[in-house]
């Protein structure tokens, strides 16, 4: 009889679990990350970091009784503007308007225009490059657009310093010949002028190259002037590139005068493992040290997240892209929530837009009860990361990747644990050679000489 009078109540708890889970709104994000280029160390960061994401945001809204929940949509871009394009064309097909990506400046540059008048709105976790150089000149230009990392402006900032700090005085320029390459040059030059460093050179390469050897000539030839002008400790290579430079270091002679001195990277290969790789095959890499600023933002949530990835078996902690890609899926998902609130359930991309600097603002406070990986977040009027101070990694002779110093944006310092020193050029020594034939012939001539001038006097 029981069983007549409770049916009908589990059919009614069944229905309403089933209309419950039916209800729930899915938030489509597409990602668009390098999962097989020269930033695939990083791009595979960021799919492990958002899988987890995606896991911790759906906790989240069942815990505060929100009906939504999140799903990623992750693109290979290669870091090619024209793929990126391609990807973000096909993503709005499926009616996905929300992204988190592209890394590259340059795809964020090319897919500008199509995002803007679409009303897709980004955010990258790595875009850099000063926003005239993506073509924004204003900012209304970028309203979708968003990078939760600091610019250029604030990385060469760093770079500059760093220089003058380890006691540089001249330098050679290489950097890749795209808009991100182009912009850090672009925005170091006047500041290497600031600290009296010289810049003997700046080379460009085309971001397909194979073979370096054209460089690498030439910049062999321009690092031996700058060497028997200030002395090798006070010359360096600074490179402006991904992860190819491996590639290129790899390509090197191992005794070249390149490896007299001290390279220094930036945030495009700090922390690469391919690097690590070309060191371990070539042993004089390391040589080099390779100090390569990362923007570096810890928040609350940091150490957590790095206990999610040990639980996950990922054997690595997250870098600094993955971490910015975190942040950002959980202000987009909060965002959006709050916009269908505003809005009567409906979605509105220009709502959207306008109300993500306040709710990054807010999750940065923890006002929704969840905190950020890297920190407080503050962007400026072109919606770009506006503060944050810059980690400088180095190659050890371990084959890692180990800190060697910060620079702190607020006064403009650098602070070494490791401070770059060059291989020391052992010169060659003539010894002293103690008389044989040649002394003796010396001598008898001097003695047959004087006995023929005696002779005939």
């Amino acid at each position: 009889m029981k069983w007549k009078i409770l049916l009908p109540l589990f059919i009614i708890l069944l229905a309403t679990s089933s209309a419950s889970a039916q209800n729930v709104k899915t938030i489509k994000i597409g990602v668009l990350c390098d999962l097989s280029s020269s930033l695939s160390t990083y791009g595979h960061d960021i799919k492990d970091a958002l899988t987890i994401a995606q896991s911790t945001i759906n906790n989240y809204f069942k815990s505060h009784n929100e009906p939504y929940a999140v799903s990623f949509d992750f693109e290979d871009t290669q870091v090619n503007p024209t793929i990126a394009l391609q990807k973000v064309q096909m993503l709005n097909s499926k009616g996905i308007r929300l992204i988190i990506g592209p890394m590259g400046s340059g795809e964020v540059s090319n897919i500008r225009n199509y995002v803007t008048e679409n009303k897709i709105i980004i955010i990258s976790p790595s875009s850099t490059a000063v926003p005239r150089l993506i073509g924004c000149t204003k900012p209304s230009d970028k309203k979708y657009i968003f990078r939760f990392v600091a610019t250029d402006d604030f990385q060469t900032k760093a770079i500059a310093k760093e220089l003058q700090s380890a006691g540089i005085k001249g330098v050679v320029i290489l950097y890749i010949g795209n808009s991100w390459g182009e912009g850090l040059y672009q925005c170091i030059k006047p500041r290497l002028k600031n600290e009296s460093i010289e810049i003997k050179d700046v080379i460009s390469y085309d971001q397909n190259t194979a073979d370096f050897s054209p460089y690498i000539q030439k910049m062999t030839n321009d690092i031996q002037d700058l060497v028997n002008k200030y002395g090798n400790e006070h010359v360096a290579v600074v490179t402006f590139s991904y992860e190819e430079v491996a590639n290129l270091l790899s390509q090197i002679p191992s005794n070249s005068i390149l490896f007299k001195v001290v390279w220094f990277g930036c945030d495009g290969c700090a922390e690469s493992s391919q690097v690590i790789k070309a060191a371990a095959d070539k042993p004089v890499i390391k040589d080099v040290g390779l100090y390569s600023t990362l923007f570096e933002a810890r928040g609350p949530a940091f150490k957590k997240l790095v206990e999610e990835y040990r639980k996950m078996g990922y054997n690595h902690t997250p870098q600094q892209y993955a971490l910015d890609a975190y942040d950002a899926a959980w202000v987009l998902a909060l965002s959006y929530v709050q916009v269908m609130k505003m809005n009567n359930g409906t979605y509105n991309a220009t709502l959207m837009a306008d109300i993500i600097p306040q709710v990054t603002l807010n999750y940065s406070k923890g006002v929704y009860g969840v905190e950020p990986v890297t920190g407080f977040i503050q962007l400026n009027k072109w919606n770009d990361r506006a503060s944050g101070n810059y980690g400088i990694y180095y190659v050890t002779k371990n084959d890692t990747w180990k800190m060697a110093g910060k620079w702190y944006y607020n006064n403009n310092t650098v602070v070494w644990f490791h401070k770059p020193k060059p291989p020391v050029i052992i010169k060659p020594t003539h010894a002293k050679k103690s008389p044989g034939l040649e002394a003796f012939v010396a001598i008898v001539a001097v003695v047959v000489t004087a006995m023929f001038r005696r002779k005939y006097r």
